[in-house]
């Protein structure tokens, strides 16, 4: 079943983003993975936690595939990367099955 990486970046600062948009790509390639938002320009619809500066929405085969992403050796390597300029939170969901 089809599963999704849905994230919220607050940016402090963005010296990290250049390195980390080359080279995320191909690791997201690997596992099966594409983009389907990066950046999206976030509003608020509702509630009052802070709109984030920007999201993602990775779309995977299945949660094998998503977790094997988010734990490669690659990609929290980037992660960290990542980490020294923003702060993430990220939730990993399923499709609704067809009906």
């Amino acid at each position: 079943m089809t599963a999704y990486i849905i994230g919220q970046l607050q940016i402090q600062s963005r010296d990290w983003m250049e390195e980390y948009y080359a080279k995320v790509p191909q690791v997201l390639e690997a596992h099966g993975g594409r983009f389907l938002v990066r950046g999206g320009d976030p509003a608020r619809m509702e509630g009052s936690d802070p709109t984030p500066d920007a999201a993602v929405v990775l779309e995977f085969p299945d949660r094998a595939h998503a977790e094997a992403f988010w734990n490669s050796d690659a990609f929290q390597a980037l992660a960290q990367l990542r980490r020294t300029g923003s702060s993430l939170n990220a939730i990993l969901v399923d499709k609704l099955p067809d009906a």
